[in-house]
């Protein structure tokens, strides 16, 4: 793999960001602040990191401007170093780069349409009517369904697959295990057997969406089930049926969303968050880890549930405590209605 080395002063100005420093002190990778050396650049976004910049042996460092008094390097000046930090790692990213054309072992449908620059990798299945765009690139042993439409600078990771009549738009990023446009969980139930109901709608993602590896999105029963543009699900993560996502919200691992639930914009969820179906959640709504939802939230801010890890003695105590609640509550009206008498 060939080195890449870049100048101080061309990443300023990419990143636009003030050089404090040599501007011509070239760099070849990115590190943390403890393990970065000579020819490396570093970043402090987290404060509880300043520790360790003092001490850092990098050559340059991507630093706040509150912060820049403390580097005893070359420093980049940001409002956001972990934008710029974010923005750099695609300098020195070792993914190899996809060329454009189809590999001897993909099949590809004749009725299906790919871009004359888009790469299709080996082993590939593109069913009929399908329309893949420019510089999409679509990994070993992905599945297309039937007329499904891919946008422009789609990536899709190895073995992902999407059913049939899947929209993606423009720059998303789909990573290995990927399933989109399965069937949504639908079944009645007749004297306890029960019947299978068929998926009649589909999954359409926004633009510069990101769906993490074994995250699976169903398809819509009736309506689509719709992801905005811009959102970002980590792996392990369910969206069942007729789910909305609004633009630019994001979620961690092992998030699960029952059908038919309405999410906001701007909305954050932390790992293993669970919301029940046919809820409506407002925007900006905000999910510390494992929280359940189990009704609407209409106003932004922060939401909790659950208890926090505890010694299992202490847990055990507190676990009692919480089945005499109802009655704790109970006594304490009765008393209170004794004191108003």
């Amino acid at each position: 793999m060939t080195e890449r080395s870049y100048r101080l002063d061309e990443i300023a100005k990419a990143l636009g960001a003030e050089l404090r420093g040599d501007p011509e002190t070239r760099v070849s990778g990115l590190a943390t602040l403890q393990a970065a050396g000579e020819g490396q650049i570093s970043f402090l976004a987290n404060p509880s990191y300043a520790k360790y910049l003092a001490d850092t042996a990098a050559s340059a460092v991507i630093v706040s401007p509150g912060a820049a008094g403390d580097c005893p390097t070359n420093s980049l000046l940001l409002d956001n170093p972990y934008l710029g930090y974010a923005q750099l790692s695609h300098w020195f990213d070792p993914a190899p780069v996809a060329q454009p054309g189809n590999h001897p072992s993909a099949v590809i449908d004749p009725a299906a349409k790919v871009a004359a620059d888009a790469c299709i990798g080996p082993n590939v299945v593109i069913e009929a009517g399908v329309e893949i765009g420019s510089k999409v690139v679509v990994g070993a042993g992905s599945v297309i369904g039937a007329r499904t439409r891919i946008g422009e600078g789609t990536v899709i990771r190895p073995r992902v697959t999407l059913a049939h009549d899947v929209v993606l738009g423009q720059r998303c990023h789909i990573l290995s295990g990927a399933v989109i446009g399965s069937d949504g969980f639908g079944f009645a139930n007749e004297k306890g057997v029960w019947h299978r109901i068929a998926q009649l709608g589909r999954v359409i993602l926004g633009n510069d969406v990101e769906v993490g590896a074994n995250t699976t999105i169903d398809r819509g029963a009736l309506d689509d089930t719709v992801i905005g543009n811009g959102v970002k699900l980590d792996n392990l993560i369910q969206i069942a049926h007729n789910v909305q996502i609004g633009d630019h919200s994001a979620m961690a691992a092992m998030v699960g969303i029952a059908g038919s639930t309405r999410i906001g914009r701007h909305c954050v969820f932390g790992g293993a968050s669970g919301v029940a179906g046919h809820l409506e959640i407002g925007d900006q709504v905000h999910l510390t880890g494992m929280t359940l939802v189990t009704g609407d939230i209409r106003d932004p801010g922060v939401y909790s549930s659950g208890t926090s890890a505890d010694t299992n003695r202490q847990w055990r105590k507190n676990a009692v405590r919480f089945r005499q609640l109802d009655a704790l509550a109970r006594r304490v009206k009765e008393l209170e209605k004794k004191l108003e008498g």
